[in-house]
């Protein structure tokens, strides 16, 4: 069911909406053979203040693997990969790192019961 948001989009906005689904949808299944503990992502964004609201969830199983990713050496790759695949569909953003946010399954269970749609809202 379509939410009250994507009914009120411009076609170009969900074009663009598209065009980002696909192209984290890459970075998820790269990301979910070669990072311990990721389990899955998403995106938030106002389509009248794009590309400014953009944000990428990142979301780890708990928050002990998401903590091993974030003091690890490559606690660099989810974004390399994002901003690999928003280059290559022209996706512009200035400084990526400022649209990822992370987080885990664990603190969503703890602090909202598991409820991401009131996570994220």
């Amino acid at each position: 069911m379509a939410n009250k948001l994507t009914l009120n989009m411009r076609k170009t906005d969900k074009k663009l909406d598209n065009t980002i689904r696909s192209s984290l949808t890459d970075v998820c299944e790269q990301a979910l053979k070669d990072i311990d503990g990721f389990q899955w992502l998403t995106h938030l964004v106002n389509y009248d203040d794009y590309p400014k609201s953009l944000k990428v969830v990142c979301v780890f199983d708990t928050n002990q693997n998401l903590n091993n990713y974030l003091e690890s050496d490559e606690n660099q790759s989810i974004e390399s990969l994002i901003h690999s695949e928003f280059q290559a569909t022209d996706i512009k953003l200035k400084r990526i790192a400022e649209h990822i946010a992370y987080d885990s399954e664990e603190a969503c269970h703890q602090q909202h019961n598991g409820n991401w749609a009131i996570r994220l809202g």
